[in-house]
């Protein structure tokens, strides 16, 4: 096995993966996010530790996907800010 193999193989069976994650909002309007922990960062959410979604509880988790890497969980994040990424979201996602 390849380094870039056993490394992906470690990262997978130690369960360390990376979330983007989209919620969407109590005004109907979604929020996007990444993290390391996807069940720690959504109870933050919904206890109103994050700022940015603290006004608009409650609030549901639609769409998550998970990524080897921390680089490509921020870049998907970023993409789905951009304005392709939110139609591929509204159209493929949610």
């Amino acid at each position: 096995m390849s380094e870039v193999g056993l490394y992906l193989f470690l990262l997978v069976k130690i369960k360390l993966m990376f979330y983007t994650y989209i919620l969407l909002l109590s005004n109907g309007q979604y929020y996007v996010g990444h993290t390391d922990d996807l069940k720690q960062r959504f109870k933050y959410h919904q206890d109103g530790r994050v700022i940015a979604t603290k006004g608009f509880r409650p609030l549901k988790l639609v769409f998550y996907a998970a990524f080897v890497t921390e680089m490509k969980a921020i870049k998907f994040e970023k993409y789905l800010k951009s304005s392709s990424g939110f139609a591929f979201r509204n159209k493929r996602l949610i």
